[in-house]
């Protein structure tokens, strides 16, 4: 379709059109419809819909009860107290209970069904107000002059067309990355690459008590396992490792990813008795940002913004903190344009900060000296309750850990030192690790 480059009488209006109804697209079209805007979410399959990342974060639950849909989440989670590590170069499992992090407010968080968590916070924006379109795909998009906003065509699966036109755009739109593929500001994460391969499965053996919902992340030689117990009985298992793995596949993913479990041990034992339950699914090139995260009339929310390896669970976190943090920044600017600039700076450190504080820990989790840290923590300084907060995903409260982290980051620098030729040698293999498939000869 050849969209109109200007509004015209057939033209749909609306203040703000959100790009997906994800955790961030909902979040945010839920937060301006209340804000009194009139707001269009496009979405493009229909809910509820499968999706990976189903294990929540501490920080997750504020965000939660601001949008009233706590009860609601809790209703179908399965509460996680702890995060527990496995590792094969030590004897014993390493548990972090949340409860111990520096503010002791959010002792747990939920393991939830994407499918179900995410028509829920659907579903809360269209009570909020939003006119929510599902079944309708986002063909294209352009600025007008500035401060006029921006055109967007749709296409429904019915094959209709529509115009939109929009004072301001969110790209919520995941690993689809609507806007920065258009505007070509996305870029490979130079510092990490990774693929991942995944499944439901039935029979798990899991904790037993409190336990039972626990995340368990168990190290192996290629990368490292999720371990997510569901409240239907489900256990959602997945393993993220370096592309080179991947590209050894010769045959099917479920194969592959039985194969894959084969070589942990540890993580083996507990599905000895387990059934595959739903289609093994891989995925590729897993880490990226863009190279800005706003611009004239439009934002850049969530995993459109910028995806992180998963081993912390940070991703739905992060999407719903930049949907808080979008929706202030736009009402902002919708109502007060001569604060635009600032309000967009604001929004700009708040998308750069949570990626930038896991990262740290992200490229240096399979590091050995790391390893020894995180399966013998150290509470010198209050070492251990700083990390325990990142795991709770308390990375932007007003919880002070940045000097506690600061002894750990030294703590790390410190024995990396003592031991260096491990040090270099583990350097130079993730070097080797993360470099993208079609680099690997």
């Amino acid at each position: 379709m050849a969209m109109n480059p200007v509004p015209t009488a057939g033209t749909e209006e609306c203040d703000v059109l959100v790009i997906g109804g994800g955790p961030a697209g909902s979040t945010a079209a839920a937060l301006l419809a209340g804000m009194n805007h009139r707001v269009t979410l496009i979405e493009k399959a229909h809910h509820p819909r499968f999706h990976i990342g189903e294990s929540l974060l501490p920080a997750n639950l504020p965000l939660l009860e601001k949008l009233g849909v706590a009860k609601e989440v809790e209703a179908i989670g399965m509460k996680k107290w702890a995060a527990e590590f496995v590792s094969p170069w030590h004897d014993h499992t390493q548990v972090f209970q949340f409860g111990n992090a520096m503010d002791k407010r959010w002792p747990h968080a939920y393991q939830v069904k994407r499918a179900e968590f995410d028509e829920i916070l659907i579903r809360n924006a269209a009570r909020a107000g939003a006119n929510v379109i599902e079944g309708c795909k986002v063909t294209d998009v352009a600025f007008l002059p500035e401060g006029q906003g921006a055109m967007i065509a749709t296409r429904d699966e019915h094959g209709v067309d529509k115009t939109w036109h929009a004072r301001f755009v969110l790209d919520a739109s995941g690993r689809d990355t609507v806007l920065a593929r258009k505007l070509d500001i996305k870029e490979r994460n130079e510092k990490h690459n990774s693929t991942a391969i995944y499944g439901h499965f039935r029979n798990v053996q899991r904790n037993e008590g409190r336990d039972e919902g626990n995340i368990s992340i168990f190290w192996f030689e290629h990368g490292w396992f999720w371990f997510i117990p569901l409240a239907d009985g489900l256990t959602s298992i997945g393993a993220v490792t370096w592309p080179y793995y991947l590209k050894t596949r010769k045959k099917p993913v479920a194969e592959f990813l039985k194969d894959t479990i084969a070589l942990c041990p540890a993580l083996a034992e507990r599905l000895k008795d387990a059934e595959l339950v739903t289609d093994a699914e891989a995925t590729g090139n897993y880490s990226y940002s863009c190279s800005r995260s706003h611009g004239p009339a439009y934002l850049l929310l969530g995993d459109a913004y910028a995806f992180i390896d998963p081993v912390f669970s940070s991703g739905v976190m992060l999407a719903m903190n930049s949907a808080f943090a979008g929706a202030e920044a736009v009402d902002r600017c919708l109502r007060k344009p001569a604060q635009a600039a600032a309000a967009m700076r604001r929004f700009d450190r708040v998308m750069r900060k949570g990626p930038r504080e896991f990262s740290w820990f992200i490229y240096r989790v399979t590091n050995p000296t790391m390893r020894n840290l995180f399966m013998g923590p150290r509470n010198v300084f209050r070492m251990e309750e700083a990390l325990l907060s990142v795991l709770a995903g308390d990375v932007f409260g007003k919880t002070r850990i940045g000097p506690h982290l600061l002894a750990f980051k030294a703590l790390y620098y410190g024995m990396s030192m003592l031991h260096l030729r491990r040090t270099l040698s583990a350097w130079l293999q993730r070097k080797r690790n993360i470099r993208p498939v079609d680099a690997i000869g």
